[in-house]
C-alpha cells in the first residue's frame, strides 16, 4: 500500500474539510445578475437539441468537466475511478486532482490512474504551476501527461491559497516564462486554471501570451480555498489570516468576459460556484465550451457510481432544456443568439 505522505496528509485534509466543512466564499459568482430570455415558440422538438462538443480532438457528448480535485491517497484513488467511471459513461471530461505527490513519490501514481475504466474520456493532469519556479520543469510536466495518459494538462494557479498555508510555495515571481517553455515543448496541450479567485483580464493576456491552449476560469463564488486552509490551520494567527479573504477574488462571470476581452477565440472552462446546469448554460451563453464542478460531484462520488450518474444526468438535463427553452437547438446556436439578460 502506498505510503502517506506529508502532501498525501494534506490531500486528505483537504477531502474530509470539503466535505464536512462550510467553505463557501463569501462571494457570488455573478451568474445570478443574468437571466434567460424565455421562448415559447422555441420551434424545436427536445430530443433534438444536441449538447455535443469537441475539445483537443476528443469528442463530448455534454459540456460538463468533472474538475480537477483530488489524488494521493487510497480514498483519492477511490473516488477517482469513481468519477472516471461516470464521465466514461456519460461522455464528459474529467480532471485528476495535482499529481505533484506521485512525481515526487512514484508508488502513489496509481491513485491517480483512470484510463482503465476510462479509455475514452477527455482527461486532464494537473500540476501546480508554481512548481515551476521550485525545481519543476518540461520532463515532470510530461510524466505527469504520461501517467495518467492525458490528453492535456492543466497548470493551477493558487498564489492566495500558498500564501495562507504555513507550508507554502509562494515564490511567483518569473513564472510566466518558465510557463511559456513548457507550452512550446510539452506534448500535450496546456490549461491554465485558477483554483476559485478567478483570472483578471491582464492575467488572461499575459497566459495568452505564454501559449496556454485554454483557460479554466475557477471564478470566485464556490468553495474558497482560503476557508478550506482555515480548517487546517494550527493556531489563531493563521486561522485568522485565511478568515480575513473569505471575499476575495474575479467572480466566474466576470473572469470568463475577462478572457473574451483579453484572449477572443482562447477556449474558456468555466467552474468555480456552479451547481446547476442553468448556471453551466448561463456560461456557456457568455462564452465557455464547457462547465466544470467539483463538489457536487465529490459528494455523489463518495456515494457511489449511481449517485454520481445521477448528478451528471440532471445536469444534462438542465442544460438541455436550457437551449430549448431558449429556441437554440446546439451550444453555438446559443452563444451566437446572445440570449442572456443583464439584472
Amino acid at each position: 500500500m502506498p505510503k502517506v505522505t506529508p502532501i498525501g496528509a494534506r490531500k486528505a485534509d483537504h477531502i474530509r474539510i470539503n466535505l464536512e466543512e462550510d467553505v463557501q466564499s463569501g462571494l457570488t459568482t455573478g451568474l445570478e445578475r443574468y437571466h434567460f430570455i424565455h421562448r415559447a415558440v422555441p420551434e424545436l422538438n427536445l430530443e433534438d437539441i444536441s449538447l455535443a462538443q469537441t475539445l483537443f480532438g476528443k469528442p463530448l457528448k455534454a459540456p460538463l468537466l468533472i474538475s480537477s480535485m483530488t489524488g494521493g491517497t487510497q480514498q483519492a484513488a477511490a473516488l477517482n475511478r469513481t468519477l472516471a467511471a461516470a464521465a466514461q459513461a456519460a461522455g464528459i471530461a474529467m480532471g485528476v486532482g495535482s499529481q505533484r505527490a506521485a512525481i515526487d513519490h512514484p508508488e502513489l501514481a496509481s491513485t491517480f490512474q483512470v484510463r482503465s475504466v476510462a479509455p475514452d474520456i477527455l482527461l486532464f493532469a494537473n500540476l501546480g504551476a508554481i512548481q515551476l519556479n521550485y525545481g519543476y520543469g518540461v520532463e515532470q510536466c510530461q510524466r505527469a501527461v504520461e501517467m495518467i495518459e492525458a490528453d492535456a494538462l492543466i497548470l493551477h494557479f493558487n498564489p492566495l491559497q500558498e500564501a495562507v498555508q504555513p507550508e507554502g510555495d509562494t515564490r511567483f515571481a518569473g513564472l510566466l516564462a518558465r510557463l511559456e517553455q513548457v507550452c512550446r515543448r510539452l506534448s500535450v496541450p496546456v490549461i491554465a486554471k485558477e483554483v476559485g479567485w478567478g483570472f483578471s483580464a491582464a492575467d488572461v493576456a499575459g497566459l495568452a501570451q505564454a501559449g496556454v491552449a485554454a483557460i479554466d476560469v475557477a471564478g470566485a463564488g464556490g468553495t474558497s480555498w482560503t476557508q478550506v486552509e482555515m480548517h487546517r490551520a494550527q493556531n489563531e494567527s493563521q486561522r485568522r489570516l485565511a478568515a480575513a479573504f473569505s471575499d476575495w477574488g474575479v467572480p466566474t462571470a466576470q473572469a470568463i468576459l475577462n478572457v473574451r476581452t483579453a484572449a477572443p477565440g482562447l477556449p474558456i472552462l468555466a467552474s468555480g460556484g456552479l451547481r446547476t446546469g442553468v448556471e453551466i448554460a448561463k456560461c456557456l451563453a457568455l462564452g465557455a465550451c464547457l462547465g466544470g464542478m467539483a463538489g457536487p460531484y465529490l459528494k455523489a462520488a463518495a456515494q457511489g457510481l449511481e449517485a454520481t450518474l445521477q448528478v451528471v444526468e440532471e445536469l444534462r438535463r438542465e442544460v438541455q432544456v436550457c437551449l430549448f427553452a431558449c429556441g437554440a437547438p446546439d451550444i453555438a446556436a446559443l452563444q451566437r443568439m446572445q440570449p442572456l439578460t443583464q439584472a
